[in-house]
């Protein structure tokens, strides 16, 4: 891809700039954000790239491990240029990517241990799926007869087997998309890069994908899946890094950022059949912010989660309140990204 031209912005970093950074400021500068399990696969360090006064990615450090990993962000946020720059399809205009160690930019070598599902439909339409699995694979290395057995087995994996002889100009978009992750299966890399890997996909075939993610992450590959839609990252994995503005917001398991961020309270939907009996019961307790009443229903946002789900069964039992349900809206991707980039 063509490389945005080298302008810096008026706000990016200079060396005078750095140079005077307080030792606190220069101590964030320099954490490296860490999401996955194990040893870290990919590893950026401080790269930054910017499109003439626009900034797409600032200052970013950040290991991936072993496992699913679900980018995010909002449109703008960076996410597109971040992941781009950590696949190898841009080369940042500061700092450094490696994958396993190798450099990704410009090094042919690791492209063999990457595969890569992109956003957009690149296709030769008149070929069939099986045709065009088993090309891309040739151009891995393999022999004829051995990239068209991966083939075979990438294409059954997406379930495509009943239409591989098919040329691509007569699938759906959804078949389109399972062409393009077999792709990016068959010559068994061990690091993914999964660009909205649903998009296009009904209902079955998106259970389908997120299962083969799944099970992709179980066998110690390393798959970074870029998305906008929380709810189907968050069936894949709770390993996330959220960018916003061209910076990480944050990175880890959404259950331990969830419980980090202490000055937004918690929000716990109760469905009791005495639920203004159970607020005079939950009033005098410290981490009770809030509280609405509704006819069959009691909304709580407490400061104290963990002991708010312990505390409130218990009332219920001692005095005698029956309980249809409780839930939260706020364990969630959808929550932890409101309260970090809204």
């Amino acid at each position: 891809p063509k490389k945005p031209a080298k302008s810096k912005p008026a706000d990016a970093p200079t060396p005078e700039a750095s140079a005077e950074a307080t030792p606190k400021q220069k101590q964030k500068a320099d954490e490296v954000g860490r999401v996955g399990q194990g040893d870290p696969v990919i590893s950026a360090r401080r790269i930054s790239l910017w499109y003439g006064d626009v900034i797409g990615i600032n200052n970013i450090s950040l290991d991936i491990c072993s496992g699913v990993i679900g980018l995010l962000g909002p449109n703008g946020a960076g996410k597109s240029t971040l992941f781009k720059c950590l696949s190898g399809q841009l080369q940042p205009q500061t700092g450094a990517v490696t994958i396993q160690k190798m450099a990704v930019w410009n090094n042919a070598p690791v492209f063999s241990r990457i595969g890569l599902v992109p956003e957009q439909d690149a296709f030769y339409e008149d070929m069939s799926g099986l045709g065009f699995v088993a090309y891309l694979t040739r151009l891995q290395g393999y022999g004829a007869d051995d990239a068209e057995a991966l083939a075979r087995e990438a294409i059954a994996s997406v379930s495509m087997t009943e239409r591989q002889d098919d040329k691509i100009r007569t699938y759906s978009k959804g078949m389109r998309q399972r062409v393009k992750i077999a792709q990016a299966l068959a010559h068994r890399p061990d690091v993914y890069f999964m660009d909205e890997p649903l998009t296009g996909t009904d209902p079955l075939g998106r259970r389908q994908i997120i299962e083969l993610i799944q099970q992709l992450g179980d066998a110690g590959k390393t798959v970074l899946v870029s998305s906008h839609v929380l709810h189907e990252v968050e069936q894949m994995t709770s390993e996330i890094v959220m960018i916003n503005r061209g910076r990480i917001v944050a990175n880890g398991d959404v259950y331990q950022i969830r419980e980090m961020i202490d000055e937004h309270p918690h929000t716990l939907i109760i469905g009791c059949d005495k639920p203004r009996a159970l607020a005079s019961l939950l009033a005098p307790f410290e981490d009770i912010v809030r509280m609405e009443l509704f006819e069959q229903e009691l909304r709580v946002a407490t400061r104290d989660p963990d002991a708010c789900y312990t505390r409130i069964p218990a009332l219920m039992l001692e005095h005698d309140i029956t309980l249809h349900r409780l839930n939260s809206p706020d364990n969630n991707l959808m929550a932890v990204f409101r309260y970090l980039v809204g």
